[in-house]
């Protein structure tokens, strides 16, 4: 079926390929649907619900038929669209969902139930008897849900992320894409091109159109390339803009070697882009739709943009004798071109009455519908029907069908934006401003002619550039096709018998669209779960629209009163492992590594887990032979001269808009608005449910700009609760959210010399600086940021640089430290230094406690986020399990973490359990080991001396209640 001139492929560069076992060849530049048809392939897949033979109904990533499992072992991937996979010699292709052959498929018994299998099947027979579902039921679902099979094997195939920041995003390289990017590339503006395709030019590879005297495709391939030699602009081919996210983040698809048959070492399969855009503008053209007449699901009927996409672009004949049928002027094109190409045209059928289709080597009818075809494996024949009645059999193997082209606005949804109808069109269009910053052009705005789409690239790339501050250039659109379109809605031929496909790979008809309304699923969301339209790999691209014309004419309602299903990302199927990228192995969970590792592997510290990332436990020196002999010299090093520890761990989000102090108010606990620039408070943060979240401090910097940090481990738990609550509780108040985790680097100063070493190190003397005072400072140059705050109970502060410094920081002020006979210290120390000053980690924040078991219980004001809930019966009261501290009897005896407290000389048994131990150390200062615990009533049993309990690890002592905390317990040396 290749035809002998044309197309634009390299037919210098043949390529063999295998599908289902059979070689077929094919050239460069085409995709695997393409050279199928070459290879004279039409029957290329099995339909999920009733197997029915499928052949391929597009020509791009709309594609709903030709999904294949594509490669071998390890390499195979199901539910490949055969029309976007790209030919490579030596590819290996096999049909799916099918058995024992794609020809004989045992499972095409279920098309034979069919009057039994309708709409709602599903939900109306599985519910009785109750007993079937776990025996029969689910296991017979399971093994029939699905299309393709995954290898069951590790993916040799890396894939990769990326992120990208632009001043215009340009998605889609068709005529008004490509006239948007030109625009804003002369005008300075760094500009990212993304295209599907692997070539530029949109509809223009279809077409036999002329742009400046040129070819189409001519024209865009030489515009593309100078755009590519601009060093502001960045084109992107193969690459699928998938979704629309806040604050103008976009995520895109890179198909980057799935095209090739030996792709270059560590080169990734797939790349998932992450792109801020400034502005960005939506190119992506349109999407044809069918017509539902019976039997319209046969391989051979495809649609008629395809079937000249086919001819033009690939030199591929669509079939032998073709009849196209169509409901406006666009498919007068298809007849054309086919016919020029030396493909015999038997019939250009429009239903509409009183049109004058162009003449030519076939026959025209005119208000004519079809409405049933022949042919089991393929297409033989298809009837009509005219304007009289009168009914007459066509023999064709292939029928081309348009039934109009619907705006490809998928991205203009993804934000909650509902498009609008457009009876010019009879589309539907984008709304204005569905996407803060996405503006809309071309076919995917309703502009259809080629002129028309590259004046709507121009005008919407002029008013993008103005928006950035950017002076747009004037340049001259070039001459092309301008003719307006017409059609003539049809959504299903009228008075037919026998079954109409709406949703062809999913096998919606007609009939079962009309029974989900006889059973009253009116709602276009009702009615799209009950008969699970839309719900494919193609989500719906060629069958909502034509679905909602049904449900209207069936209510009684114009199609814009229907509305549509709510489109959702990702756009096109996108691999999990491209969103995971890196994540298996040791990159499932992010391996963090703070500024000071390369310090700490150079002084020979081991690492401890905390959160995610990977902090040195201690410092170990010259003829110490034991972790604990490190801590302590660390611990007594702090509390006699000063310490420096990395805290970048620590999580740190930047709030900052007119409403941030009322917005903190309300998710912390405490009150944060009343706090003065320059100053820090404690804070205290809630779940919706009463119990404590997290705690940790907020620095305000300035009246509209706060820094908020989290304990290590809640970092990312705090930063999407704080999201969410900005997004969905509140989302009219002003306040913008940042996790700046990594991107500060920050060291603790501790000890009764923090001072000195600190003010030594500034650009300016430090001055008068508070406890729980902060400010911006200068170390060297580099802007910095100080605060007054401390966790180990002595004068401290902490110091924060941009990330890139960290090391350098560290290291300068660990010099420092040991000039005034101090130094580093690692996690253990800090752990030991914070239980002496009753200070809180997760190991107290668990998810179980309260404000008040905590003895934090007063900080809680009424309309903060868990208010009302932690004033439930059971959630406070002298029963409830209270934060005490815990100090060993016996100098020497030992106390272990997670051992029970039971009153002294009790029986050691659960009925009698009183408590339980969350921290404990070895404490220098106090000479003896020291704890943090929850007791029963604890606050009123102070003195009290308890058992100590652990029967995993056969520890027994005794320990007494004491007062928090151990240590300095006025605060003297820490305001000092």
């Amino acid at each position: 079926m290749r035809l002998e001139t044309g197309g634009l492929i390299d037919r210098a560069a043949p390529l063999g390929f295998r599908f289902d076992g059979r070689e077929y060849s094919g050239f460069q530049g085409d995709t695997l649907a393409s050279a199928l048809l070459a290879g004279g392939v039409r029957l290329m897949g099995r339909s999920f619900k009733y197997h029915r033979p499928r052949g391929v109904l597009s020509a791009g990533s709309d594609e709903p038929n030709a999904l294949m499992e594509v490669g071998t072992g390890a390499r195979r991937r199901p539910n490949t669209r055969a029309t976007v996979q790209e030919l490579y010699e030596g590819l290996e292709a096999r049909s799916q969902n099918r058995w024992p052959s794609l020809a004989w498929d045992a499972g095409q018994v279920s098309d034979l139930l069919a009057p039994f299998l309708g709409a709602g099947f599903y939900y109306k027979t599985f519910m009785w008897p109750a007993a079937f579902w776990e025996r029969v039921y689910e296991p017979l679902i399971r093994r029939a849900a699905g299309l393709g099979r995954l290898s069951g094997k590790r993916d040799p195939d890396a894939c990769d992320k990326a992120f990208a920041h632009c001043d215009l995003l340009v998605i889609g390289a068709g005529p008004a894409g490509l006239m948007a990017a030109l625009m804003a590339a002369e005008a300075g503006a760094r500009v990212i091109l993304a295209d599907e395709d692997c070539r530029p030019g949109g509809r223009l590879l279809a077409e036999r159109e002329q742009v400046d005297g040129a070819p189409g495709h001519a024209w865009a391939a030489e515009l593309w390339d100078a755009l590519a030699q601009m060093p502001n602009v960045t084109p992107m081919p193969r690459t699928t803009v998938t979704g629309a996210y806040d604050g103008g983040t976009f995520g895109a698809l890179e198909r980057v070697a799935e095209h090739m048959a030996r792709p270059p070492e560590a080169a990734p399969r797939l790349t998932f882009w992450r792109i801020a855009a400034r502005r960005a503008i939506l190119a992506a053209g349109a999407l044809e739709r069918p017509v539902a007449f019976p039997h319209n699901d046969r391989p051979g009927v495809m649609l008629a943009g395809a079937a000249r996409a086919y001819a033009n672009r690939w030199a591929v004949a669509p079939g032998r004798r073709v009849a196209v049928f169509t409901n406006n002027d666009d498919g007068w094109r298809t007849a054309r071109d086919l016919s020029a190409q030396g493909i015999e045209v038997a019939a250009l059928i429009d239903s509409r009455a009183g049109v004058t289709p162009p003449e030519g080597p076939w026959q025209l009818m005119t208000g004519t519908h079809v409405t049933d075809t022949r042919g089991r494996l393929g297409l033989r024949a298809v009837q009509t029907r005219d304007g009289g009645g009168r009914h007459r059999w066509l023999e064709v193997d292939t029928l081309a069908v348009s039934g109009g082209w619907n705006p490809a606005l998928h991205l203009t949804c993804h934000m909650n934006g509902r498009p609008r109808w457009n009876p010019a069109i009879h589309a539907f269009v984008p709304a204005s401003d569905a996407v803060p910053g996405l503006d809309v052009a071309g076919a995917a705005l309703g502009q259809f002619s080629t002129r028309g789409a590259m004046k709507s690239g121009q005008y919407r790339a002029r008013k993008a550039l103005e928006a950035l501050g950017f002076e747009p250039p004037s340049i001259p659109v070039p001459n092309a096709e301008d003719t307006p379109p017409r059609l003539s809605p049809l959504w299903q031929v009228p008075r037919t018998r026998g079954r109409a496909w709406l949703d062809f790979q999913n096998d919606v008809t007609v009939k079962d669209v009309a029974l989900a309304h006889a059973e009253n699923f009116r709602s276009v969301e009702h009615m799209k779960r009950y008969t699970t339209l839309g719900m494919a790999t193609d989500q719906g691209k060629s069958a909502n629209v034509g679905a909602l014309g049904v449900m209207a004419d069936l209510a009684g309602r114009e199609i814009a009163q229907i509305g549509t299903t709510t489109f959702r990302p990702p756009y096109t199927p996108i691999d999990i492992a491209a969103l995971g990228a890196g994540a298996d192995g040791r990159g499932f969970a992010p391996h963090r590594l703070p500024p000071s590792h390369a310090y700490g592997l150079e002084r020979g510290a081991p690492t401890v887990e905390a959160g995610l990332w990977h902090r040195a436990a201690y410092y170990p020196r010259e003829g110490e032979t034991h972790w604990r002999e490190s801590c302590d010299r660390e611990a007594r090093m702090v509390r006699q001269a000063v310490g420096v520890c990395d805290v970048t761990s620590l999580g740190k989000i930047d709030v900052q808009g007119t409403d941030a102090a009322a917005f903190l108010d309300r998710v912390y606990a405490n009150t944060m608005s009343t706090l003065k620039p320059g100053r820090v408070r404690y804070g205290l943060m809630l779940r919706d449910d009463g119990f404590v979240m997290d705690d940790g401090t907020c620095a305000r910097l300035g009246p509209e700009h706060f820094v908020v940090t989290t304990t290590t481990a809640a970092a990312g738990q705090v930063m999407a609760h704080l999201e969410f609550c900005a997004q969905c509780l509140w989302p009219q108040l002003d306040v913008a959210l940042v996790s700046v985790t990594e991107a500060w680097a920050q060291c603790a100063i501790a000890g009764p010399k923090s001072r000195d070493l600190v003010d030594g190190l500034l650009d300016a003397p430090l001055g008068a600086f508070p406890f729980m005072a902060c400010g911006e400072v200068s170390v060297r140059g580099v802007g910095a940021r100080l605060f007054r705050i401390s966790f180990s109970g002595e004068h401290a502060y902490e110091l924060a640089v941009p990330a890139r410094y960290g090391d350098a920081l560290f290291r300068r002020l660990v010099d420092r430290a040991e000039t005034l006979g101090g130094g580093p210290y690692g996690m253990e120390a800090l752990n030991v230094l914070r239980i002496e000053k009753g200070l809180l980690t997760h190991a107290e924040l668990h998810g179980r406690t309260t404000a008040d078991d905590l003895g934090l219980g007063r900080m809680v004001k009424p309309g903060s986020i868990g208010h009302r809930m932690r004033e439930r019966a059971g959630l406070s009261g002298r029963w409830r399990e209270q934060l005490v501290g815990l100090e060993a009897v016996e100098p020497g005896a030992r106390l272990n973490g997670g051992a029970r407290l039971v009153a002294a000389g009790a029986a050691q048994v659960r009925q009698m359990d009183q408590g339980y131990v969350t921290s404990v150390c070895w404490s220098p200062q106090l000479d003896r080991y020291i704890a943090l615990g929850f007791l029963r009533d604890g606050r009123n049993r102070t003195g009290e001396v308890l058992d100590i309990v652990d029967h995993m690890r056969s520890g027994a002592a005794q320990a007494q209640v004491v007062p928090l905390p151990f240590f300095d317990p006025e605060g003297g040396r820490l305001r000092a």
